[in-house]
């Protein structure tokens, strides 16, 4: 029987990472942001990644799972999104690991530098795990304070997953009955029944206790996400039509393509005394 394999390589001229299954499934990770730009599994395709992502080593890249961290979006004085997903991480293909139960675990790790700490002042280390298993995927971010003082942040995986029908014809379940902030609108309603696509749609919602479920409105199932209670809140997001035409790194009608189901850690800042560690997982699993 072959054997799990990890492998260096690139993508688009950037250091990358395939991760590959005895089965047939894979994962593709960027150096940059430690981003994992494919998910391969049960022979489909389940991360979305625009044909028009930036690939030249320091853009964000439009697609995959990006690592927004120390900041999300523009709630702070940092970049969009925090400096994470544009910078280079370390790992080392040879050092992933096959666990016991045959899943592939790779690490990727990035510290406080010189330009960090130019822009937010604190020592750490952050850890992105990935790990491939048949018809799963897991990332988890872990942070580790290495300073003397408090160390406050915000973090999101920013997941883009691939639609298997144009996304008007798909619907997320497991949110009913949520207060949530809808970010187009800025209201505060409260989620009636299974969320369906095809406008721009901005939401923030409290972490929801059960699995979501990702299936077209027909009823055929595609994705079930999961995610740690460490990570308070979920955000969905879809730029809808206007909004995706805008967008210089995504097709006119790419947003029909794609779902952002996000763990996010956002409306109250995560707060690590000095030596504390944080860390919280997403899963996704086939259905």
């Amino acid at each position: 029987m072959a054997a799990a394999t990890a492998t260096a390589t690139t993508w688009q001229g950037l250091p990358a990472i395939a991760l590959q299954l005895p089965g047939g499934d894979s994962a593709l990770i960027a150096l940059q942001g430690a981003q994992v730009l494919s998910w391969v599994a049960s022979g489909q395709q389940r991360l979305f990644l625009s044909p028009l992502a930036a690939h030249d080593g320091h853009t964000p890249i439009r697609g995959g799972i990006p690592v927004c961290f120390p900041q999300f979006n523009q709630r702070g004085p940092l970049v969009k999104h925090g400096f994470a997903r544009s910078m280079a991480w370390s790992a080392d293909a040879q050092n992933a690991k096959v666990l016991a139960d045959g899943a592939m675990e790779l690490v990727l790790t990035l510290q406080d530098s010189e330009a960090t700490r130019a822009v937010w002042p604190h020592a750490f280390e952050a850890q992105l795990c990935v790990q491939l298993r048949p018809a799963a995927l897991t990332v988890q971010l872990k942070v580790h304070n290495l300073g003397r003082q408090e160390l406050p942040f915000t973090a999101a995986l920013h997941s883009y997953l691939q639609m298997p029908l144009p996304v008007e014809q798909m619907q997320l379940k497991g949110l009913d009955g949520l207060k949530f902030w809808d970010a187009v609108a800025d209201t505060h309603p409260v989620q009636q029944g299974p969320l369906g696509f095809g406008v721009e749609t901005d939401r923030v919602y409290s972490r929801p206790a059960q699995t979501l479920q990702l299936q077209s409105t027909a009823g055929a199932p595609w994705l079930e996400i999961g995610q740690e209670a460490d990570w308070s809140e979920t955000v969905v997001w879809n730029p809808g039509p206007d909004l995706c035409a805008q967008l210089a790194d995504m097709e006119p009608e790419g947003y029909r393509q794609m779902l952002c189901v996000e763990a996010a850690a956002i409306d109250a800042p995560v707060v690590l005394a000095p030596g504390q560690r944080w860390q919280a997982a997403q899963r996704l699993s086939c259905l």
